[in-house]
């Protein structure tokens, strides 16, 4: 591990990535494993920890709950000589050529930052069913599950009736709930909805009635009414996790998502961001897809060789001593890695 001349207290690493979901894990993995020193900062929880079961994802059984699939994210990047923290990275800016980031526990500099510090689903007011047993926030990863089954949306939104529609290619059985709520939808969008057979319930949920196996099976209305539901989706939007992209004065788009280019790097230099937090599907190999191109273009703007011919005039040519680039730890895990394998 490097450190800074000016604050040698500080442990300094070519690639911090903020956060510790699919696409930070990803980028993390192919930084160590590209020969940068890298690690995550996680605070925990997230999107992907809350999954009951892996969807969509090829090789991964969908037995495989969101807990688990990190955990083994986790352990192939330590097996590569990258290093995994649970904290809370409070503050970030700019010290010199590189990014002081301030953390609960400590503060480290970095030569590259990445912000996988993805959103957080609005959640509706209680009573509820179970999340991942009957309140679902994913429409791709979920929608599979309730073929043929009574299903609801809450929201009142463009994009709780729009969800509501698009479950009618799955079941003909679909409730529109708002909850007490006016509806927010456009004139459009209530078109459409008259002209699709989807059920709309004013009346609040009262209840939440659910079987022994913890999957709902129906809810309570305060007008008495009980509806069978095997599941459903809440749409009340997601606020993005952008403060520290915007501490470090970062584009954001108008839905709060941040700007990025196709490799995953923002207005700022030196600064990537991939995830949930900026524009796409979200979708865990979408994430790990993301993180992969940050992966490499990161390496790219990292590794030493080739020199530019500008370089080599100005230095001089590469001598044997000179390579590899690799740090010594990572050269060291390496062999070790190499070595497991081979056993």
């Amino acid at each position: 591990m490097t450190t800074s001349s000016t604050h040698s207290n500080e442990q300094r690493y070519e690639i911090v990535v903020v956060g510790g979901g699919p696409a930070g894990l990803t980028t993390a993995l192919y930084g160590a494993r590209l020969g940068h020193e890298t690690a995550v900062f996680d605070r925990g929880g997230g999107r992907a920890a809350m999954m009951q079961e892996t969807h969509n994802v090829i090789g991964i059984p969908e037995s495989v709950s969101g807990n688990e699939f990190l955990e083994t994210a986790r352990d192939q990047l330590r097996s590569y000589g990258g290093e995994y923290r649970r904290a809370f990275v409070t503050g970030i800016e700019r010290r010199g050529d590189a990014f002081e980031l301030e953390t609960t526990d400590e503060s480290v500099l970095a030569d590259r930052v990445v912000l996988a510090t993805g959103f957080s689903d609005a959640r509706p007011e209680p009573p509820l069913p179970r999340t991942g047993r009957g309140l679902h926030y994913c429409l791709h990863c979920d929608a599979y599950m309730f073929v043929d089954e009574p299903v609801y949306v809450m929201g009142h939104g463009d994009s709780a009736a729009y969800v509501a529609m698009i479950m009618l290619n799955f079941t003909s059985d679909v409730d529109l709930l708002l909850r007490g709520e006016d509806p927010t939808w456009s004139d459009e969008t209530d078109v459409l909805l008259a002209n699709h057979p989807v059920d709309i319930v004013h009346e609040d949920v009262t209840g939440v009635r659910n079987g022994e196996d913890g999957w709902l099976e129906a809810l309570e209305f305060e007008d008495g009414a009980v509806r069978d539901y095997r599941g459903g989706f809440a749409m009340y939007g997601a606020e993005y996790n952008t403060d520290l992209a915007a501490s470090l004065g970062a584009d954001l788009n108008d839905d709060g998502t941040v700007v990025v280019d196709d490799h995953g790097r923002t207005s700022i230099d030196g600064l990537y961001a991939v995830g949930d937090l900026t524009p796409g599907h979200n979708q865990v190999p979408v994430a790990m897809g993301q993180g992969a191109k940050a992966g490499l273009a990161l390496h790219k703007s990292l590794r030493e060789f080739p020199k530019s011919l500008d370089e080599l005039e100005a230095e001089g040519g590469v001598t044997q001593a000179d390579v590899p680039a690799i740090a010594g730890e990572l050269r060291h895990q390496a062999g070790e890695h190499s070595s497991a394998e081979g056993d």
